[in-house]
C-alpha cells in the first residue's frame, strides 16, 4: 500500500517501510502511525515476509518526533478528543512494534526523536549510521517523554536513561551502541547497500553482521559515575546538589546539565523523574498506560503551549514556565498526572495487557 506520508511495501522477503515526509524532517502524523500498524497487521501473517525494515526518507531524519504542531493546534481550539485520539493509537503502535513476531530492522540516521524513537526502540533490531542525533527531547516543550520510554529509559545503565529523559541531550552512534539503544553501527554510506541486503531472504542476524562495524567512541561514558550519583535517586534536590557540587569542583559536564536542566519545564522535568521510577521492572502494556494517564492531563495544562509556542511557533526560544524554578514544583499535582483514568485506560487489542 501506498499513501502520501509513508510507503509500505512488500520488498523480496521484506515487509519494507518509508517514512515520506522529508519535508517536516519524517515527523509522524495520523496517517502513517495509521499505515504503519495497518502494514505490520497484515504481515504479521504474510509467510513471504520475514522481516520488516522501516527507514526515513530525505537523508536527514529517520523521524525527527511526532507532529507536535498539529497538537498545539487542536488543544488550543480544545479538541482535546482529537488529540487524545492520536496519542492513543501511536501508543498502541509502539506496544504492536514490541510484541511483533518477526524481526524488526529499522535503519536510523540523522534525527531520531520522540515518535520515530517509538517506532524503532521497540523493535528487535535498531541499525545506526554516522550521522545519528538521538534524543528524547520533550521536556524542551513542556511534554513528557513518552512513546514507551517509562519502560526503555530505566533500564539503560547507570541512570543514563534518567539523564536523557529530563536533559533532552542529543547522543550519537557511539553511546547508543554502549547504552544498548542500539544493536549494531553500520557506516552511513552502507545503509543502502544493508537496506537492499534486506529484501532477501535468510537470517536476518547474518545479513546484518556482513555490514556491522565498530562505533565511534561515546561521549558519556567518561560521566557516568556522575550521572548515576546525580540521577540516581530520582529526587529534585539530590539531582541538584550533586549537580551544583561537581560543578563548583570544575565539572564543565555538570554545569551544561545543569544549564539544560534550568531551561526545561520545570513540571516536565519532575514528571520524567517519576516516570523512570514508576518504570523500573514494568512491561510496555504497564509503560504506555502510565504515559497516556500522563498525556490525558498534560494536554491541558499550561507549559506544553508555552513551550510549543516558545521553540516551535514564535521560536524566541524564551518559554515562561509555570512554576519558573524546579524547586517550587509541586510533587502533589505530579503524582495526579499519573491517576489511574478508570474507563478511560488505554487498552489493547487482542486482550494484550488490557
Amino acid at each position: 500500500m501506498a499513501m502520501s506520508d509513508i510507503i509500505c511495501e512488500k520488498r523480496g522477503a521484506a515487509g519494507f517501510v518509508l517514512l515520506n515526509r522529508p519535508q517536516a524532517l519524517n515527523a509522524l502524523n495520523h496517517e502513517m502511525v495509521h499505515g504503519l500498524d495497518a502494514a505490520l497487521a497484515l504481515w504479521a501473517d504474510d509467510p513471504a515476509v520475514e522481516r520488516v525494515v522501516i527507514a526515513g526518507a530525505g537523508g536527514r531524519a529517520f523521524c525527527a518526533g511526532g507532529d507536535i504542531r498539529l497538537m498545539h493546534e487542536l488543544g488550543v481550539a480544545g479538541r482535546f478528543d482529537e488529540q487524545l485520539a492520536f496519542y492513543r493509537d501511536e501508543y498502541r503502535l509502539n506496544q504492536r512494534i514490541a510484541r511483533y513476531p518477526k524481526p524488526y530492522v529499522a535503519l536510523l540516521d540523522g534525527y531520531v526523536m520522540g515518535g520515530g524513537v517509538g517506532v524503532s526502540i521497540h523493535g528487535s533490531h535498531r541499525i545506526v549510521g554516522d550521522r545519528l542525533a538521538f534524543a528524547m527531547p520533550e521536556v524542551s516543550i513542556g511534554f513528557f517523554p513518552d512513546v514507551g520510554a517509562t519502560t526503555f529509559l530505566p533500564r539503560l545503565p547507570d541512570a543514563t536513561g534518567s539523564y536523557l529523559a529530563v536533559t533532552g541531550a542529543r547522543i550519537g552512534a557511539g553511546d547508543a551502541v554502549e547504552l544498548g539503544l542500539a544493536t549494531a553501527h553500520v557506516p552511513s554510506a552502507r545503509f543502502d547497500d544493508l537496506a537492499r541486503a534486506l529484501e532477501a531472504a535468510g537470517d536476518t542476524d547474518a545479513i546484518i553482521a556482513a555490514f556491522r562495524a565498530a562505533p565511534p567512541a561515546g561521549t558519556l561514558l567518561p560521566h557516568r559515575a556522575l550521572i548515576r550519583e546525580a540521577f540516581g535517586s530520582g529526587e529534585i534536590a539530590q539531582l541538584l546538589r550533586v549537580l551544583e557540587a561537581a560543578a563548583a569542583r570544575g565539572s564543565s559536564f555538570a554545569a551544561d546539565t545543569l544549564a539544560l536542566l534550568r531551561a526545561k519545564s520545570p513540571t516536565s522535568v519532575a514528571i520524567g523523574l517519576r516516570q523512570m521510577a514508576a518504570g523500573r521492572g514494568v512491561d510496555i502494556e504497564t509503560g504506555l498506560r502510565i504515559e497516556f494517564r500522563i498525556v490525558s492531563r498534560i494536554c491541558r495544562m499550561g507549559d506544553f503551549y508555552e513551550g510549543v509556542r516558545a521553540v516551535i511557533i514564535d521560536k524566541d526560544n524564551k518559554p515562561r514556565w509555570s512554576p519558573a524554578r524546579l524547586e517550587d514544583v509541586d510533587l502533589g499535582a505530579i503524582d495526579a498526572c499519573f491517576a489511574p483514568l478508570g474507563a478511560g485506560e488505554l487498552s489493547f487489542a487482542g486482550g494484550q495487557g488490557a
